[in-house]
């Protein structure tokens, strides 16, 4: 790269020697005219890139700062990440040993709810027998006493039915007769002492 000073005159005196030739009818040639321009431009944005030069070069500084850390970002997450994949892969190994010891314990359990409902059942089962027991003991009890009643009623009713067809007026006369008789002599002994 050329010195500062040197590249700065060479800038500042080339276009007074472009124009200093000489010129058809007093206007410049197309080849001064092109060289015109393309010192123009190279005064131009030479300017601008010496202007520029280090906001441009602190801009372009912190880019690639701010890329690095992207990229040291993305790799401390990339190894994060392989962290805790591994860490996912151990415990889903780690599972199916806990699914299977939960599903032997959810068997077991079962079995022994099962057991419990079992028993459970059986001793309800003795309850309703006994009870059941106990109803029909007092339902006999109560049928033999309505049958004792209907007996005594029915063997009332049948000898009310003997009496009345035995009983006539004669018989009744000599019934009361006799009754009387008995009554007397009752009366006589218990009188006589």
């Amino acid at each position: 790269m050329m010195p500062r000073k040197p590249f700065a005159v060479v800038l500042t005196v080339l276009p007074l020697l472009l124009f200093m030739s000489a010129g058809e009818a007093g206007r410049p040639s197309t080849a001064m005219d092109f060289a015109g321009k393309v010192v123009n431009f190279v005064i131009l944005f030479g300017g601008l890139a010496f202007v520029l030069r280090k906001p441009l070069a602190a801009m372009l500084r912190k880019r690639s700062a701010d890329i690095r850390d992207t990229i040291r970002l993305a790799d401390e997450g990339s190894a994060e990440a392989a962290k805790k994949y591994e860490g996912s892969e151990a415990r889903l190994a780690g599972l199916e040993g806990d699914v299977l010891q939960l599903k032997n314990e959810a068997e077991e359990d079962a079995r022994m709810e099962k057991d419990r409902i079992a028993r459970l059942a059986a001793e309800e089962s003795d309850r309703v027998r006994q009870f059941t027991g106990q109803e029909i003991d007092e339902q006999v009890r109560a049928g033999a006493g309505e049958l004792r009643a209907y007996a005594a009623e029915q063997a009332t009713a049948l000898a009310r039915e003997r009496i009345r067809k035995r009983l006539t007026a004669e018989g009744q006369a000599a019934l009361i007769n006799k009754s009387i008789e008995r009554l007397s002599r009752f009366y006589e002994k218990s009188g006589s002492r």
